[in-house]
């Protein structure tokens, strides 16, 4: 559901551009981007960068369908919209923020948002998400370059119905179905995953107490049908900043179901 909100104002102007016109389609937009923001900072839900970009996106669109001329509109402003998320995406993931670990990360145990196998999953599918909107926004930019009378109303021309409309939106399914099908296939063996962790401990420990405490710590991560094993303590810890006599330890561990 996060998700569907966090897309929610590129959908609403997807389906409203060129059936209504243009200042009411980003407005409405624009409007559910607000609310979409407003939500999600009410409720603390994932989703941050898009729903930011989302704001940027359509207050720039907004400005345009106020200053340009209709001609530009009917050509550009179906491109600047794909241009706007595929930016969003791809910067969210530049930055270390990609956008579909901020959704998924959401109901799962630290251990398994830090695994490396999570962190790989993640960027790899929102580089899927980023490749198909680079995909559409090059799509969309074909009729207004390669015919410069292209216009998103024109539905007896091919060039311009399918690739300012079919082959974006086709893309768009594409890459809804590979989320959905992916994720499962490529955390198959996320439970046999070595995790990692942090605990505190005083700095004069000794190493019988690092394991048990390493021990405590790890059982609280892991889910109530879920058992940690094959702990393992790092070779030394970081002393806390303001406490020299506590310290940070790293530890390892995996997960499987707890027997009965």
């Amino acid at each position: 559901m996060g998700t569907l909100i966090a897309f929610a104002p590129w959908i609403v102007y997807w389906i409203l551009v060129g059936n209504v016109p243009f200042h009411t389609a980003v407005l409405i937009a624009l409007a559910v981007a607000i609310g979409a923001a407003v939500v999600g900072r009410l409720t603390g839900g994932p989703g941050r960068s898009l729903e930011i970009g989302a704001l940027a996106t359509f207050v720039v669109l907004t400005v345009l369908t106020f200053i340009a001329s209709q001609e530009f509109m009917e050509r550009w402003m179906q491109p600047l919209s794909n241009a706007g998320i595929f930016l969003v995406a791809l910067v969210g993931l530049l930055v270390g923020k990609p956008f579909v670990r901020e959704f998924a990360e959401v109901g799962q145990p630290p251990g398994v948002v830090e695994s490396d196998l999570f962190q790989r999953i993640t960027t790899v599918l929102t580089w899927i998400w980023v490749a198909t909107f680079a995909g559409m926004t090059v799509s969309s930019a074909v009729p207004p370059i390669v015919q410069g009378d292209a216009t998103i109303l024109d539905t007896r021309t091919p060039l311009s119905f399918v690739c300012y409309w079919a082959i974006p939106i086709s893309l768009l399914g594409l890459a809804a179905l590979a989320s959905r099908y992916l994720p499962d296939k490529m955390m198959a063996g996320i439970h046999d995953v070595e995790r990692k962790t942090t605990f505190v401990a005083y700095s004069e420990a000794a190493i019988d107490e690092l394991y048990y405490l390493a021990q405590q710590h790890v059982e609280r991560e892991v889910g109530p049908d879920q058992e940690p094993y094959n702990i393992k303590v790092g070779g030394s810890g970081t002393t806390l900043t303001g406490d020299e006599s506590r310290m940070s330890w790293p530890a390892t561990y995996k997960v499987r179901e707890r027997r009965r």
